[in-house]
């Protein structure tokens, strides 16, 4: 194992073929673009060598849930990084592995899921994995399922072709096993080192990838596909895991109060995805824009210097938004968390709201539906309505205290009439009670 030192130094242009330049003009390897985004933590020896000509790359995900989350975006960028410097980027979807269940990271055995759910659940993650990567150009990219091999793989092939190249205690000696040795591990669970060294062999024969690329805590299991590829005969391969992602206060990064941060629009929307980004703390926002972005060492540096300098600005904290979410959700998906973001936290104009950024907030804020006569409907109603108010007095003791507003604009009891030319786009009506707490209602005609 190799801890890589002796930096290039990156530009922020990066040309459309996705060679990294230094700025002597020099082409930079991948292992020092990973490098100087901190974005490398082991790697076998030798890898640099083997590294100078392009080579298949793979890296695994198993379909645990419905959809990849945060934290699953670093190994995910690696491949990016990995198909920009020239080499083969091959994303493993675990449909396989998935029915069985990695024993690392947890202290309980995992429950089994159907074949059918897993089947579903591969499938979508496959589609997600395939808007990080180009399938196109010289060294297209590839989304393997590993349920091609493994479900067809019988136990007697399993043991004779793949357990007996190790020995019981160089399993046990692995960590993901090691953590679950006094609360007890099923031979299950045990076994699902073999199967993934079989699929880097698997690998190997069908597409020559010879590297696999994971997070630091899949060392032993990435070692041992290595070790098996060499002991079958199968020729040379390496192994190069990334940091995992942590906060700067310790705390698992990608967690939040109400769970997993999902790639998936349905689970997480995705002005949540992108407020999750704005909301980075300032200790942490440098390192996931060198993670979880390709901006250029320059670029970052003049944002870290921003939001140095004027850190109410938010300015990093902007830019890492933007780039992720249009990275997961599309330009106009994060177009439109950028504009709810900026009305509900940055006092941005109501009446300049696009169709589709109310139709996003009324997803994340009390919504309510309201016939409007023609002589129009009283704000008071509005407000209990939408709970904004517990009852009419409840409602006229805000409004005489100033504290509510109707489309930006602060209303009095005098002047409390919303009527239909007061509507913003498509007859909406955005309140508004105190700082912070909003509701919108849909007004139709009688």
């Amino acid at each position: 194992m190799q801890h890589p030192a002796g930096l290039g130094e990156s530009s922020s242009h990066i040309p459309p073929h996705g060679v990294y330049f230094c700025a002597m003009g020099q082409p930079l390897s991948l292992l020092d673009e990973l490098s100087w985004r901190g974005l490398l933590y082991q790697h076998t020896d030798g890898i640099a060598e083997w590294l100078a000509r392009p080579r298949g790359i793979y890296a695994g995900f198993d379909p645990t849930a419905s959809s990849l989350h945060v934290g699953h975006l670093l190994p995910v960028m690696g491949l990016v990084h990995a198909q920009r410097a020239g080499h083969r980027a091959v994303a493993l979807v675990g449909g396989g592995t998935g029915l069985i269940g990695d024993p690392g990271g947890k202290t309980t055995e995992r429950p089994l899921s159907s074949v059918e759910q897993v089947e579903a659940q591969a499938a979508a993650i496959g589609a997600q994995l395939a808007r990080f990567l180009d399938f196109d150009g010289p060294n297209p990219a590839q989304v393997r399922d590993n349920a091609q091999w493994l479900r067809s793989l019988g136990a007697i092939d399993l043991m004779r072709d793949v357990g007996k190249h190790f020995t019981v205690n160089y399993m046990l000696a692995k960590d993901s096993v090691q953590s679950r040795i006094d609360a007890g591990i099923s031979y299950t669970e045990f076994s699902y080192m073999l199967l993934q060294a079989y699929d880097f062999l698997e690998l190997k024969r069908r597409d020559d990838v010879s590297l696999q690329l994971g997070g630091s805590d899949q060392w032993g299991n990435m070692t041992a596909g290595m070790e098996l590829i060499r002991r079958t005969g199968a020729g040379d391969a390496h192994v190069m895991t990334m940091p995992l992602m942590m906060k700067a206060d310790g705390t698992k990064f990608g967690k939040t109060e109400g769970g997993a941060v999902w790639l998936d629009a349905a689970l997480t929307s995705p002005y949540r995805f992108y407020q999750f980004w704005v909301n980075s703390d300032d200790r942490d926002v440098g390192r996931l824009l060198r993670f979880l972005t390709l901006l250029g060492r320059e670029e970052i540096e003049t944002l870290e210097r921003e939001g140095s300098e004027h850190p109410e600005r938010r300015t990093p904290q902007r830019a890492l938004a933007r780039d992720v979410t249009t990275r997961v959700h599309g330009a106009e998906a994060a177009r439109v968390a950028e504009e709810v973001s900026a009305l509900l936290f940055g006092g941005a104009d109501v009446r300049s709201l696009s169709a589709a950024a109310i139709d996003a907030l009324g997803g994340e804020i009390p919504t309510a539906a309201v016939p409007l006569p023609a002589e129009g409907v009283d704000v008071l109603d509005l407000l209990t309505e939408t709970k904004l108010a517990a009852s009419r007095g409840a409602a006229k003791r805000l409004v005489e205290q100033g504290g509510v507003s109707v489309n930006g604009t602060r209303v009095n009891m005098a002047d409390r009439t919303v009527t239909a030319g007061g509507l913003l786009v498509g007859g909406h009506v955005l309140l508004r009670k105190g700082a912070r707490d909003y509701a919108l209602v849909k007004l139709t005609p009688r």
